[in-house]
């Protein structure tokens, strides 16, 4: 995209005023400029975007109108009048929302309990809970999903999307005018985003502004009207989604264009003996399972959430093991009842949730980076804490290897950007010389750029002759990734795919479709 393209898509002037806007907003933190001099303004019955890669300042810009960060400098306005926050509480009484990737619910509380919690409605001293009910009852049926969800219904209870709907239920109850959601549907399947974009819909024929943070471009595209463009903590370009593609975007956020998503997939004549072969696998979810994996091979797992995909990941590596059949490793049979035996026998998993399973937030980049050689030492008995202390470089070429983006490998990992996070658990599996890595959503979550990064490391992988099984809900990803696809439905691998079958071939053997239907319609 040229110059010339980029400078006629800038947004058209509105006759509606901003209900919220930043001005000049400048953000530092030890070592790091978050945000530098960004302005945006954010207008009523608007779904406005804002991307860029991880590390852009998206989130802090989105912490700071919600009072959780303080401005270095700069100044926010709400219906034109200048606001400070010193606490989110603040923002919230002022109307400004917003719902994290991690909700914020006490999951044993009812809806009607996490709505309202710390404000609830009292007779005579007393919380008045058929009152609080009915206040819920009526503020659920006003954002229309009152069919979904009960104001008595234990949280607990309710799935990924209807506790988003509860989040969303407890941010209008404060009477919103601004509604900032980061990255809202990370863990919804097609039909729960849907949904959510319909209710996004109904808010924003009621005048909210929705500010809406996301990774998955295509979703952009499909519910914002304009997209801001942040890249290293600056501002880049305000946008209206219609004068626009993906690939122009993808260009404002990298500052290059991508001819190229994914790396070349591997040759068949390069694919080296099996590493891994499971037989009549099964057990309280997972059903006859059956596959091999080469050497130099990335074989894409495809299917529906709850169709075992990442059961199937969890088995191989002893989180939850297999009951009957057999798993061999290099023509050798071998056991695996827990996470131990897995590394012992040289299998890698990268998992989906790095938060909460992947990693140690609070400690150091470079302790996260050697938590599994530790393990391995352990599961040995070389435990030699002294002997990894002796090895200065090992850390840093993990970090080079892996391209994370740091000041210092003493910093919490925490503190770094979701792409880098996955790097760092990607290092520690090269730091284990695993043969067989298993990769769950391995970039859920992460830019553009990030994610090109980690596809290039899968294939480094397979070049050095390991063999790689990739997990991943995104089927652009499995097509472009994988030299075998194997497709799940209700716990069984239903089929598999050559390289480079169709959107429309996986999502007929993921419905049920039996193979020979699948490929009687890839030939129409």
């Amino acid at each position: 995209m040229t110059q010339e393209t980029l400078a006629r898509t800038t947004q058209t002037p509105s006759a509606l005023q901003p209900i919220l806007e930043v001005r000049h907003i400048t953000k530092r933190f030890p070592g790091v400029l978050a945000l530098d001099d960004v302005s945006v303004e954010f207008l009523p019955g608007q779904v406005h975007a804002v991307v860029g890669e991880n590390g852009a300042g998206k989130s802090t810009l989105m912490k700071i109108m919600a009072g959780a960060y303080v401005p270095d400098s700069g100044e926010i306005l709400l219906q034109g009048e200048r606001v400070t926050f010193s606490h989110p509480q603040e923002a919230l009484q002022k109307g400004i929302s917003i719902i994290y990737q991690e909700f914020n619910l006490l999951p044993e509380r009812t809806v009607a309990q996490n709505i309202f919690l710390g404000r609830e409605p009292s007779r005579f001293g007393v919380i008045d809970i058929g009152k609080m009910n009915e206040n819920a009852r009526v503020l659920l049926k006003e954002i229309g999903v009152e069919q979904f969800i009960s104001p008595t219904a234990v949280v607990s209870s309710l799935s990924v999307a209807e506790q988003q709907l509860v989040e969303i239920a407890k941010a209008i109850s404060f009477n919103a005018k601004v509604l900032i959601m980061d990255e809202p549907t990370a863990a919804l399947t097609s039909t729960e985003v849907q949904l959510l974009h319909d209710l996004i819909q109904r808010l924003t024929s009621r005048g909210l502004a929705v500010i809406f943070i996301s990774h998955r471009l295509v979703e952009v595209f499909d519910i914002a009207h304009v997209i801001t463009v942040l890249k290293d903590g600056k501002f880049v370009k305000t946008v209206n989604t219609q004068d626009v593609t993906t690939a122009d975007v993808v260009y404002l956020m990298v500052g290059r264009t991508l001819d190229h998503y994914f790396p070349p997939l591997g040759s068949p004549e390069d694919f080296g003996e099996v590493v891994l072969r499971v037989k009549n696998a099964s057990n309280h979810i997972l059903k006859n399972i059956n596959f091999t994996l080469r050497k130099g091979e990335v074989v894409g797992i495809a299917g529906l959430q709850g169709s075992g995909r990442t059961e199937l990941a969890q088995a191989l590596f002893g989180v939850v093991p297999f009951k009957t059949g057999e798993i061999e490793l290099r023509g050798k049979p071998i056991d695996i009842r827990n996470p131990s035996q897995a590394i012992k026998n040289g299998l890698g998993f990268v998992t989906e949730d790095r938060k909460s399973e992947g990693l140690l937030p609070k400690q150091p980049i470079r302790d996260n980076m050697l938590l599994t050689v530790r393990a391995i030492q352990n599961i040995f008995g070389v435990i030699n804490k002294n002997g990894i202390r002796k090895a200065p470089n090992l850390v840093p070429n993990l970090g080079k290897q892996v391209d994370v983006k740091t000041d210092s490998f003493d910093r919490e990992v925490q503190f770094l950007s979701g792409g880098n996070q996955q790097k760092v658990v990607l290092s520690r599996w090269l730091a284990s010389d695993a043969e067989v890595f298993i990769f769950d959503e391995p970039t859920r979550g992460i830019d553009v750029e990030a994610k090109a990064s980690i596809h290039d490391m899968i294939r480094d992988l397979t070049r050095q002759g390991k063999a790689v099984l990739m997990i991943s809900s995104e089927l652009p990803e499995v097509i472009g990734m994988s030299d075998r696809i194997l497709v799940m439905y209700e716990g069984q691998i239903a089929g598999e795919l050559p390289a480079k079958s169709s959107e429309n071939e996986i999502m007929l053997m993921a419905t049920g479709n039996k193979p020979g239907d699948v490929a009687a319609a890839g030939k129409e």
